[in-house]
């Protein structure tokens, strides 16, 4: 059944903002365009110096924006679907609250977020709240919050828990081959987890 309207649609490419569940809290989305962003960031009252992390459908998709090493798509399989955010190279120089040159890029795991990034391609995924006050679980609800009408709601109630484990991704300086991966915020996915992943990875 098609749950993504239409409406959802339309208001995304006329550069409005939907909420949208994911597997932890609703996300707030909007393309990644100048615009698009601006209104986001008026809604969220967001300081424009902290980026918002991007929602794909998969890496292949993110391809679009950012490069995905072999590393890239090695850790994402080795994880549960949407637990890991990682932050890559730009391919050219983006909107900085967008990250500028390095951009964090989420693989959503929810059905119905999925659905929607695979008809209007990567969107952000910001919590959808205003900053520092305290997010629903509900979409219906935080949209309310936000002041959104029905047709920038994609319905759904998201059960909470632990964000996404954030690493950053970078090629080394030295040799062009090698990745370091760093934990910058832990998630879902215990730093120790990582770790040994990373330990085991040839």
């Amino acid at each position: 059944m098609t749950i993504i309207t239409d409406e959802i649609l339309e208001n995304l490419q006329s550069n409005g903002v939907v909420v949208y569940p994911t597997s932890t809290l609703p996300g707030l989305g909007c393309l990644p365009n100048k615009q698009a962003l601006d209104n986001l960031y008026a809604l969220k009252k967001r300081p424009v110096d902290q980026p918002v992390s991007l929602g794909v459908a998969s890496l292949q998709q993110a391809e679009l924006l950012v490069k995905t090493p072999k590393i890239a798509h090695d850790i994402l399989q080795a994880f549960p679907k949407g637990s890991l955010t990682l932050i890559l190279d730009a391919n050219e120089t983006l909107d900085m609250r967008l990250g500028g040159n390095r951009v964090a890029v989420r693989v959503l795991s929810d059905e119905r977020a999925l659905e929607l990034v695979e008809k209007i391609g990567p969107i952000t995924a910001t919590s959808a709240n205003h900053s520092g006050v305290e997010p629903h679980y509900d979409t219906v609800l935080a949209g309310q919050d936000l002041g959104l009408n029905s047709n920038c709601i994609v319905n759904g109630v998201c059960p909470g828990g632990a964000p996404s484990t954030i690493l950053s991704i970078e090629k080394s300086e030295v040799e062009s081959t090698v990745y370091t991966v760093t934990i910058m915020r832990e998630g879902v996915i215990p730093r120790n987890d990582v770790e040994t992943w990373m330990r085991n990875y040839h």
